[in-house]
């Protein structure tokens, strides 16, 4: 089994949560657009944390254990980065919680997906809805050209407690920094922080209707002016794809140039 890449650092985020950067060993990550994803992979014989519980299924023998995963690193790296959820039950996740620096991990030869910036007018304001580690296609996005666009940028992101919420730092630098970019984190367990949260506790879906957006920026995003992405729980996904559907947005698929997009594998 062709391990093909090198870990250069890990950092624990959260109880479950890491990031993890990796770099081709002996070739080079072709060009990719930011937002895209590409594999990862593990053999089954990889020890798994001792956090992790019963594998919800054994893995295949004698074949890498294989998931996707967004890159959260800049398009002109060469240093992968990857911010991933600990799935307590899986079969990669567990084994990827073992990985220290100069251990070795397969990744896919190349990026894939549309969920990217490179269709959309420079113009068009963008917004960015994420819970969880969804939150890291849009750093790539942010660290690559996103800043250089003409419109404004909202990024939304959802997560049990503040010490998930990944990359907050960086992203409240971006917003004391750059005007037309904003950042609103919000978390839902609130009664679990050791010092208090000041911050907002509603659901993702409940700031969108509340029309943060228009308090944000002064005007009312629409299908006119307006992209929006979505990544992060599956019902969070769809749930903001009814409320923009109610407002005349339309999702974006290869046949159809809409104005809502959503990254689900």
């Amino acid at each position: 089994m062709d391990l093909n890449c090198v870990i250069t650092q890990t950092v624990q985020v959260s109880p479950i949560m890491k990031i993890i950067k990796v770099k081709p060993d002996g070739w080079q990550f072709p060009n990719f657009e930011a937002g895209q994803f590409v594999g990862l992979g593990l053999p089954p014989e990889a020890p798994r944390s001792a956090e992790a519980t019963k594998e919800h299924a054994p893995p295949k023998p004698d074949r890498l254990i294989k998931r996707a995963y967004s890159i959260a690193s800049s398009s002109t790296d060469q240093v992968v980065e990857f911010y991933v959820t600990l799935v307590h039950s899986g079969q990669l996740t567990p084994r990827m919680w073992e990985l220290k620096i100069g251990d070795k991990i397969w990744m896919g030869k190349k990026a894939v997906g549309m969920f990217t910036l490179d269709q959309i007018d420079a113009d068009s304001n963008v917004i960015m809805i994420a819970t969880g580690t969804g939150i890291a296609p849009y750093m790539s996005m942010l660290r690559t050209n996103a800043l250089r666009r003409k419109g404004k940028i909202l990024v939304i992101h959802g997560a049990a407690n503040s010490w998930d919420l990944g990359y907050s730092s960086e992203l409240r630098l971006l917003a004391s920094m750059i005007d037309g970019f904003s950042y609103f984190p919000t978390i839902t367990d609130p009664d679990k922080e050791p010092s208090g949260w000041d911050g907002d506790t509603r659901f993702v879906q409940d700031i969108w209707v509340s029309g943060l957006a228009k308090k944000t920026w002064g005007f009312t995003p629409t299908p006119e002016n307006t992209h929006v992405f979505l990544c992060g729980n599956p019902k969070m996904v769809d749930g903001m794809k009814v409320l923009l559907a109610e407002e005349g947005f339309t999702e974006h698929s290869k046949r159809v140039f809409g104005q809502v997009h959503a990254e689900e594998f």
